[in-house]
């Protein structure tokens, strides 16, 4: 079995930020490290316009932001889990990032620290401080180097450069220090000699501060001027900008000034600091995020007084940034991170920020299920993401949603567009639509309600429309086969007709813009109009020898928005788009597009800054190039399949930002972020022509027809991927759809930090996610695992909601009790509300932590065992009872268990996986195989009968094949390990399922088995490929490996590799589709370079590599 992996949604969560000005000295920039990337951000008057972003072939442990005198630009040094280190800058003169210094910091000999790296930098920009290892401090000087150094562009091909400049990092060295558990590290400002800040525990658990001198040149230590014996509940310290530095702990914050005196300022209430953050140069002002979600500002005045204000509530911070002009940003780890703008007076809420943009944030995913709630063939992911009062259901679907409004039936449908009752008016208030023979109009009344009306400003009803639009001058212009009709949109008077000048001659396609006409005769005759004043010209014709399939002459330069300085013409017979110039018709440039499908559609369009032309052909294939009308060529030619019919391209806006409909069976948004052009799905059936419909009534709407008729409706963000967000104001633990009843099943907590712990069972509409009742569970009791089952065979058994808990008791390390309780979802037959109810409790002597159905069974894992239980309904009190029928043990601590047929797969924390088969009959259960490596199993899932797939708490993936065909019994008892893949990240759980529309082709790249959510916040999918497939895969995959070097000189190879405590190795039968789907990214010559490599042709790789990013 051979797998690919790739992410649907990025992780999410926010680790770390840094603010300074790395792409250039003039620019503010915000920088994010989110798991295994690390994005840039511009701070704009709107707010944060994404700049570039990258992946980083390891997990990212430290992050910091340093400016060396001598730079005009800041550098970044980021340390990974791996302990390997890098500086990279950005070089504006060439977009490339520049890896200033790499290293490797990793010992054979010491232990690890527990609590994560800690790294610090002197302000002096002297030397960088790590501490990894336990008793060790790493001492990186920065001094200026000599040598070349690697350039990664955005592109990703290397260069180099020189000469060498300040801030490279030099030879590293090791200082003991007699510390062992240190929690915070800092340098302190304007020392003579870097001096270092520790806070940490002595032998006895007493929190302390000490300080030291790092003497670069002797390469030691040497006390410092500071020591406290007890530093309290510290939980953040700061160095203040002018000498000294500040102690944050829960109920008092204190300043130490440069000669180490202090000064306490006593909190009001107990405040658990997670976050802080200096605001200005001179530290006079800081924010504080603490636990519960409340930002506030500490505020230093001059003699050292302190003064703490609330600012208002924000998502739960783990770091926050100041950027400038009142703008800062929180970076969560449990909810959405925002962009906060300070205001100078309270709002209403008494708060002191607007909330100025929201990124959403997935994580922790504990939990989620996979359904077609809208029976269109297509998965929604439900998540429980977030924690404490943080918690949420997030709902999550591929493509682009829309919204229907209103609905007509008609049939036959061969064009529509909007216009509006003046060439001002900001709203559209009539729809033309086109038919076999005739033209219908819908407008809107004057108490907003569309209705169909027989005549329309002069235009020909009885004749179909080719095309029509708002010209300037509050002009209206109707194309037909027959002529061009110029009509005031006022006087309804048609103040000029134009007549094909060829006796016989008929229009075949025709476009318009504010100000110009453009219309195809039959024989390959085009012909170039403008409006003047009241008047149509004709201004040019041209003949071609071929004839002629669509044309366009929309707009796209933002210098002038009502008039096209080129046309787009599309070629029957030589298949071939070419664009001229007006008013000559001049070729300006000509591509042929090959194969037999004529282009149906063309259109210009501009997404951030660069022009494109987008020629759609009759089979669904696009094609799309860059449009350069300076140098008046075509180039960066790609092509994708978007369906299987013929594509009609519309533009329309969404937010300000231009984006184009790409109508056909398989209806998709295009894009842009970054420069680079991305496809959405629609979730709509086949759409035949699209049309925006910005009306008073119908804000923002879009006009589509398709096979019933005409809808109207409004369209969702434009993103890869839709989200919404149900609060829950708790976290959520489990999650489990029951179809027969309609509803959700949700196990949340109510653990907001330091408080008393309250477990819920609670079930929700499937539609409006409205709580339809709940369950509160016993004092100390809390919930594990949560599955729906029937305990009969029969289709209309009723459905049960079956949970598990763990039952906590004081001073007792592991948990010895808890309980299954099966509820059954009951319709009241008076309102129709849907109401829980208990049918039995049982305890069991262990906690519950997983439960699946078993055919008519259910199964339950509680510490180390696996028992299977039946309901038995007592018939004289009609209760029920939940009664064991066997058990097996054998297991540390059963995590997670997984039932397919009468095979129970378990997942245990230590030992692996191991597969178990259930004989009814007999009623027993017998191991069948089991894997004898040491796997600290977090998730595992089933792909097939004889293949499991399992993720690690090294954050690997690895498959297990089942030896059914063995011929000894060894054998039979062993499950092979035929995959493995690092993943780098923590994978919680696996269902089958797939984000994508599920349509019928006979032979799909890749097949998607299986959805994985993680508590970085990411979405994957594991799709199987045929050997073949593979083949080709593979050889791609080790192409773009020496093609693309990572950033910071990490390695692709070693970054895939199955590795933990004990063993590493080498990736295999696992496909990166990360590393894969850049192939799209690259240039032609790049792709060609890749071709040559694989042996497969550009246009071959490409469709397959296109074809794959549609699993997700």
């Amino acid at each position: 079995m051979w797998n690919y992996v790739v992410t649907a949604h990025k992780p999410s969560t926010i680790l770390g930020l840094a603010t300074g000005s790395f792409t250039s000295p003039d620019v503010t920039n915000l920088i994010i490290q989110k798991l295994t990337r690390i994005e840039i951000y511009i701070l704009a008057p709107e707010g944060l316009k994404s700049f570039f972003d990258f992946p980083v072939y390891d997990r990212i442990a430290c992050m910091l932001l340093f400016h060396p005198e001598g730079r005009k630009t800041d550098l970044l040094f980021v340390t990974t889990e791996s302990y390997q280190f890098f500086v990279i800058s950005f070089d504006p003169t060439t977009d490339s990032i520049v890896t200033e210094g790499t290293g490797d910091l990793s010992q054979t000999v010491g232990t690890p620290v527990e609590s994560g790296q800690l790294c610090a930098i002197d302000p002096e920009c002297r030397l960088i401080g790590l501490h990894i290892y336990q008793g060790i401090f790493k001492v990186i000087p920065l001094e200026t180097a000599t040598g070349a150094k690697k350039r990664v562009t955005l592109k990703g091909l290397p260069s180099y450069k020189e000469p060498s400049q300040p801030g490279q990092p030099k030879d590293a060295f090791n200082l003991r220090l007699e510390e062992l558990q240190i929690s915070k590290i800092e340098f302190l400002h304007q020392t003579p000699v870097p001096t270092l800040l520790i806070l940490y525990l002595d032998v006895y658990g007493i929190p302390k501060l000490k300080t030291y001198f790092v003497h670069l040149r002797e390469e030691e230590f040497s006390t410092g001027p500071f020591h406290l014996d007890d530093a309290g509940n510290v939980l953040a310290i700061a160095a203040f900008p002018t000498g000294g530095f500040i102690t944050f702990s829960d109920l008092k914050i204190t300043f130490f000034n440069k000669e180490f005196n202090e000064r306490d300022h006593m909190l009001s209430k107990a405040m658990p600091i997670r976050a802080v953050a200096r605001i200005d140069q001179d530290g006079s002002r800081y924010f504080i995020g603490d636990d519960k979600g409340d930002l506030h500002l500490l505020i230093m005045s001059e003699d050292g007084d302190m003064n703490v204000e609330f600012l208002g509530k924000t998502s739960i911070s783990q770091c926050i940034a100041y950027l400038d002009n009142g703008f800062a940003f929180v970076g969560s780890h449990f909810h959405d991170s925002l962009l906060i703008k300070l205001r100078p007076q309270p709002d209403e809420l008494g708060w002191y920020f607007d909330v100025f943009e929201r990124f959403t944030n997935l994580a922790p995913i504990a939990d989620f299920c996979v359904v077609d709630l809208e029976r269109q063939g297509q998965g929604q992911i439900v998540t429980c993401s977030g924690a404490f009062q943080d918690g949420t259901l997030r709902i999550i679907r591929n493509g682009v949603g829309i919204t229907e409004q209103a609905m007509l039936e008609m049939r036959g449908i061969r064009g529509l567009w909007s216009l509006r009752s003046n060439f001002d008016s900001e709203n559209d208030s009539t729809i033309v639509i086109s038919f076999t023979g005739e033209t219908r109009v819908l407008t809107m009344t004057e108490g907003e309600e569309m209705h169909e009306v027989e005549e329309f400003c002069n235009f020909q009803m009885n004749k179909m429309t080719l095309c029509t639009g708002n010209m300037l001058g509050d002009y209206l212009v109707q194309i037909t086969e027959d002529s061009i009709r110029l009509i005031n949109s006022q006087s309804q008077i048609v103040t000029s007709q134009w007549y094909p000048p060829f006796h016989g001659s008929k229009i075949t396609v025709a476009s318009v813009s504010p100000s110009q006409i453009v219309v195809a005769l039959g024989g390959g005759l085009l012909i170039y109009l403008e409006v003047r004043g009241t008047e149509l010209f004709q201004v040019q014709l041209i003949k071609f020898p071929y004839e002629i399939s669509c044309l366009s002459i929309n707009p796209f330069e933002a210098s002038n928005p009502y008039k096209s300085s080129l046309v787009a013409v599309g070629f029957w017979t030589e298949i071939s788009v070419a664009v001229l110039a007006v008013p000559d018709l001049e070729l300006v440039a000509k591509e042929f597009l090959g194969g037999q499908v004529i282009p149906r559609s063309i259109l210009f369009a501009t997404f951030d800054n660069v022009h494109y032309l987008l020629a759609a052909l009759g089979d669904g294939q696009l094609l799309h190039f860059i449009l350069d009308p300076i140098k008046k060529e075509l180039r960066d030619k790609r092509k994708l399949l978007l369906g299987t019919q013929p594509v009609m391209l519309t533009t329309f806006m969404s937010n300000g930002t231009t984006n184009v409909f790409a109508s056909s069976d398989r209806p998709t948004v295009i894009y842009s972020s970054n420069k680079k052009l991305l496809y959405s799905n629609v979730n709509a059936k086949e759409v035949t022509h699209m049309c925006p419909f910005n009306s008073a009534s119908f804000p923002n709407a879009l006009a589509i027809s398709h096979e019933e008729g005409l809808t109207i409706g409004t369209i969702d963000d434009i993103s890869k991927l839709h989200i919404r967000t149900v609060t829950l104001n708790e976290m959520p633990r489990r999650i489990c759809y029951q179809e027969s009843t309609s509803t959700f099943g949700v196990l949340t907590v109510r653990a907001f930090i330091n408080e008393e712990t309250h477990s819920f069972f609670r079930i929700l509409d499937d539609h409006t996610f409205d709580m339809l009742d709940q369950h509160m569970m016993e004092v100390g009791e809390v919930v594990q695992c949560l599955t729906t089952l029937r305990f009969h065979e029969t289709e209309d058994a009723a459905e049960f909601f079956a949970v598990g808990t763990a039952i906590s008791i004081p001073n007792q390390d592991d948990c010895r009790k808890g309980r299954i309780l099966i509820f059954l979802v009951e319709k009241t037959e008076s309102t129709q509300t849907r109401k829980l109810r208990l049918i039995t409790a049982s305890q069991v002597m262990g906690a519950v932590y997983s439960l699946a159905p078993l055919n008519q069974y259910l199964v339950a894992s509680i510490n180390a065992k696996i028992t299977v239980y039946k309901l038995n309904s007592l018939p004289d009190s009609g209760t029920f009872d939940l009664v064991p029928i066997c058990s097996y043990c054998g297991f540390t601590l059963i995590y997670c268990i997984i039932t397919r047929g009468d095979f129970i797969i378990v997942g245990d924390l230590m030992r692996s996986i191991t597969l178990l088969l259930y004989k009814p009959m007999e009623q027993k259960i017998e191991e069948i195989a089991k894997d004898h490596s040491l796997n600290w199993i977090s998730a595992v899932e089933a792909i097939d009968d004889d293949h499991f797939v399992a993720c690690d708490t090294s954050y690997n993936l690895f498959t297990l094949r089942k030896n059914s065909d063995a011929t000894s019994e060894d054998e039979r008892g062993k499950l092979d390990e035929i995959g493995l893949f690092h993943i780098g990240d923590m994978v919680n759980r696996f269902r089958h399922g797939s984000l994508a529309m599920n349509l019928p082709e006979t032979d799909p790249t890749a097949n998607p088995e299986l959805l994985y959510c993680t508590v970085s916040g990411a979405i994957g999918v594991i799709a199987t490929v045929s050997e073949r497939k593979h083949s080709v895969l593979r050889k791609l995959q080790d192409a773009l490996q020496r093609l693309i070097e990572g950033i910071g000189d990490l390695n692709h190879e070693r970054w895939r590799a199955f590795r933990n405590e004990r063993r590493t190795e080498e990736a295999r039968k696992y496909l990166d589709g990360d590393l894969i789907e850049t192939y799209l990214d690259l240039s032609r010559k790049q792709m060609e370079q890749i071709a040559m490599e694989t042996g497969h042709p550009v246009e071959d790789l490409f469709k397959t590599v296109e074809e794959l990013t549609r699993i997700h």
